[in-house]
């Protein structure tokens, strides 16, 4: 599986940080094989474009013959990381974290190798954190200080609103730090977001030796942490299940098309960038047109095209650019628009819901309420339009999303 890799890209291209980085360099160039993780918790089902940019990265460092591991966080979803956020997260409860983690292999497998021999592995931090008694968890108290928490930004402004901040929480990233531990790994890598967690599986490294080195008598270890530039979702914020407003890696072509073409300009570089596998040199001149005046839709379609082609090929790249043509260019109507019966009359909100036109009955009394969408080419703002069960309908939610009532 071995493949050769510009290895200064592979250190520069996306990274934000890294922590180690000498060391990296040297494992690098020596040939050493290294245990490098990724985690994630099952908070949603979907994993989005902005987790594959270090997805992606694994992948190269797969084919240069490291061991790659995807950790899914079912134990630590159910504590809900604080990070970047402004009130303690749900907590999840265990069905839910096993419902969302069910098809995270097959969206993985996208980005991943699970065949031949350096396949990636699948681990599930439950394995070793639910065994954890009250004193293993003083044990690992005891290596951090209260105040090392509380200078997070998060905190300190929850500090100043007056918001509480639950005991619980200090618990996310010290059993994110025993992950570490307990996978014994060389790297971990994760949004710069991350940075706080992952530094505590560093600290824990070395002040708490994982049990198969302290058996072998060998020294702390210094975990390399690998951070990436985040990525913004189609409305300006950074890319989040909890805001909405991701590209998931398994969207249906058309829809996955769709949302590139509506994220703002000033982000289609770094689009290409993190999401794309064309090289820096063609980015550049992208960049350079764009810059003479060359129009940013032009470079849209070109993204759009880059990115549905890694996730669904090239067959269904051209399909959903000539779709997007077909409907936002040329005015048509898409070609395979779904074709339903309804069985009696039906409230408009319940055929939005029923037919996944919208994903909950509050997006689709939203969508009413923003005028977003139309029957029969006219716009319905009224919850309690009815679908007449012998006539025949046209469904438009947004720009992208079609149903024909039969």
């Amino acid at each position: 599986m071995q493949k050769q890799i510009n290895i200064d890209e592979l250190l520069t291209r996306g990274v934000q940080d890294i922590i180690g980085r000498e060391d990296l360099e040297k494992r690098l160039e020596s040939g050493e094989k290294m245990k490098i993780y990724i985690g994630a918790d099952p908070s949603r089902p979907d994993i989005h474009i902005g987790h594959a940019v270090c997805i992606r990265k694994l992948r190269q460092f797969q084919e240069l013959g490291h061991k790659i591991i995807f950790l899914i966080g079912d134990f630590t979803a159910q504590i809900g990381d604080p990070t970047g956020k402004d009130e303690a997260r749900k907590q999840l409860s265990p069905s839910e974290v096993k419902k969302n983690a069910k098809t995270y292999k097959d969206q993985i497998s996208k980005l991943l190798s699970f065949k031949g021999n350096n396949k990636a592995e699948i681990k599930y931090n439950s394995k070793w954190n639910k065994k954890l008694k009250f004193q293993d968890l003083i044990e690992l108290g005891s290596k951090f200080t209260v105040q090392q928490f509380l200078e997070r930004d998060m905190y300190q402004k929850r500090l100043k609103e007056g918001k509480p901040i639950s005991l619980h929480e200090f618990f996310y990233p010290l059993m994110q730090a025993y992950d570490s531990v307990s996978m014994d790994v060389d790297m971990e890598v994760g949004g710069n977001d991350q940075l706080f967690n992952m530094l505590c599986g560093r600290t824990l490294m070395q002040k708490l030796p994982a049990s198969t080195r302290r058996r072998r008598g060998e020294k702390n270890k210094n975990k390399i942490v690998m951070t990436f530039q985040l990525l913004e979702g189609t409305d300006g914020r950074k890319m989040s299940k909890s805001y909405d407003n991701y590209i998931g890696v398994s969207d249906l072509p058309n829809d996955m098309f769709g949302k590139v073409m509506s994220i703002s300009d000033d982000l289609i570089i770094k689009y290409f960038t993190l999401c794309t596998d064309l090289s820096l040199e063609e980015i550049k001149e992208l960049e350079s047109k764009m810059e003479s005046g060359e129009n940013p839709r032009n470079l849209k379609v070109r993204l759009g095209y880059e990115i549905v082609r890694i996730y669904h090929g090239e067959k269904d790249a051209k399909k959903s650019q000539e779709e997007f043509d077909n409907v936002f260019k040329n005015k048509e109507k898409p070609k395979d628009i779904e074709k339903v019966n309804l069985a009696s009359d039906t409230n408009i909100v319940d055929v939005l819901v029923n037919f996944k036109l919208v994903s909950s009955r509050t997006e689709a009394r939203k969508m009413l309420e923003q005028n977003a969408v139309s029957v029969n080419n006219e716009k319905i703002i009224d919850t309690n339009f009815i679908f007449k069960s012998n006539q025949k309908y046209l469904v438009q939610v947004g720009k992208r999303r079609f149903l024909e009532i039969e």
